[in-house]
């Protein structure tokens, strides 16, 4: 009988790996990390969300994403602007230099998706595709199938 592989630890290894590489060779062809480009290219495809929009998508949290846009506006790659109705929405908007980013970025990007498929053929990458759809779709559910959530703070990642 073929053992079963430990996907949650090769899911947070991998994981841990190819961001901590990913980051390095961003921050060195265009000067911003993975989680920084994630913001300007959801910017990109919409423009003005609400912080908490783009924390909500992008799974980060309050203080994190308040940092790093924060640290974007300072390089004039977007700027925020309080709501008319509520001064304490805070939506955000690409400026003209960070959708040039995004155009030049996209290139990165898709090098590192290419790599990453490579040497897999196309029914397997489509396998890959619909395993991380999977994830992403079900997480909470995967993970926590009664709604109870476990407190004890024991657990084995394997």
């Amino acid at each position: 009988m073929k053992t079963q592989p430990k996907v949650f630890l090769h899911l947070s290894r991998a994981h841990s790996a190819l961001f901590r590489a990913a980051d390095r060779r961003s921050k060195t062809d265009i000067g911003l990390s993975t989680s920084q480009q994630a913001v300007l290219f959801t910017l990109a495809r919409q423009d003005g969300m609400s912080q908490r929009e783009i924390g909500a998508l992008l799974s980060l949290g309050k203080s994190g994403l308040s940092g790093m846009v924060d640290r974007l506006v300072a390089k004039g790659l977007i700027r925020k602007e309080a709501t008319e109705e509520d001064a304490r929405v805070t939506r955000v908007f690409l400026e003209p230099s960070g959708l040039e980013l995004v155009r030049r970025s996209q290139s990165v990007v898709k090098r590192f998706n290419d790599a990453l498929l490579a040497p897999f053929d196309e029914a397997e990458q489509d396998v890959i595709a619909r395993f991380l759809h999977h994830i992403t779709e079900n997480a909470e559910q995967i993970i926590n199938p009664e709604g109870a959530k476990n407190t004890s703070g024991k657990g084995s990642l394997e």
